[in-house]
């Protein structure tokens, strides 16, 4: 399978193959349980975190369409209330990395929860075909994606254990561009933190491919409710430093001095991505320390 360098999958050029398989099945009958073969690497040894100490489920509850939603959920054990973050997946959905994204933030006091934004058309975790992956990502429209959050934020305020007056969000990917959307849309987020999501249009991209990315981070700089905070790599080949350096000048031009872009030299594309062979151990471990900065100045302060 081909290694993703690029937030939306692979190009015609990007075919480096390298494929292992862990899991199948579903968690719960929700999610497929083990990690996304699409961008496996054969060498992989993801982090595992345990779930002592830890209530995990998966949920449903209704998106504005009437759809319902799924979603991993995990929160430490006791009465909480927590404060929550939401967990925006890769174009694989959430699979088991993501599951444990989630288990490390409710390790960190936080309860978190993760949206199956893609299962409307269906679970794109378990499959190989990137072709497929990439019509089915496309399908989740910004209207559509902005409803589940909101969905997500109604919900978890129904639950004794959450504190929705303390929100995060944080995404990868296809997700990090999420991130900066949301932070823009909604004023119950409290702050947020972008892994490698695209900022702009790519430079070969078409009029249909402009429409259908908007609204693009760059021109949501002004709208930030909260501060973002975005880690991306130097060497990424999906999001160039130039559309970098335009949401920085985006964000100063903004007066958005809360928010900021780090950017890590010899990092790729998916550089958190511990199953993948893109992984960047220490940066991945640098960028989750800034996170856990951010959220605890932001949702425990």
């Amino acid at each position: 399978m081909p290694t993703l360098v690029r937030p939306e999958g692979p190009e015609a050029d990007d075919l480096v193959f390298s494929r292992r398989t862990l899991g199948v099945g579903a968690v719960g009958g929700l999610f497929f349980a083990g990690y996304a073969p699409a961008a496996l690497a054969a060498q992989a040894a993801p982090v595992a975190t345990d779930a002592t100490g830890l209530v995990s489920a998966d949920v449903t509850y209704a998106a504005p369409d009437g759809f319902q939603l799924p979603a991993h959920v995990v929160h430490p054990e006791g009465d909480g209330p927590f404060p929550v973050v939401i967990v925006v997946s890769e174009i694989f959905g959430v699979h088991e990395y993501i599951r444990d994204i989630c288990r490390r933030l409710a390790k960190e006091g936080y309860a978190a929860i993760a949206p199956g934004f893609f299962n409307r058309v269906e679970d794109p975790a378990g499959l190989s075909d990137m072709t497929r992956i990439q019509q089915i990502v496309a399908a989740a429209g910004y209207e559509q994606v902005m409803g589940d959050i909101s969905a997500t934020l109604e919900w978890a305020s129904l639950q004794s254990w959450a504190n929705t007056d303390k929100v995060g969000i944080t995404g990868f990917c296809w997700g990090g561009k999420v991130v900066w959307q949301a932070t823009a849309r909604f004023a119950a987020i409290d702050a947020g933190v972008a892994w490698y999501g695209r900022l702009a249009p790519a430079a070969n991209a078409t009029p249909e491919q402009v429409a259908s990315g908007q609204p693009w981070p760059v021109d949501l700089a002004a709208d930030l409710k909260a501060p973002v905070l975005g880690l991306y790599g130097e060497q990424d080949r999906g999001i160039p430093l130039a559309s970098v350096e335009a949401m920085r000048a985006a964000l100063q031009r903004a007066g958005q001095t809360e928010s900021r872009i780090d950017v890590y030299d010899d990092a790729p594309h998916g550089f958190h991505a511990d199953y993948r062979d893109s992984y960047r151990a220490a940066d991945a471990a640098d960028g989750w320390a800034k996170l856990l900065a951010l959220f605890g100045a932001r949702l425990k302060g």
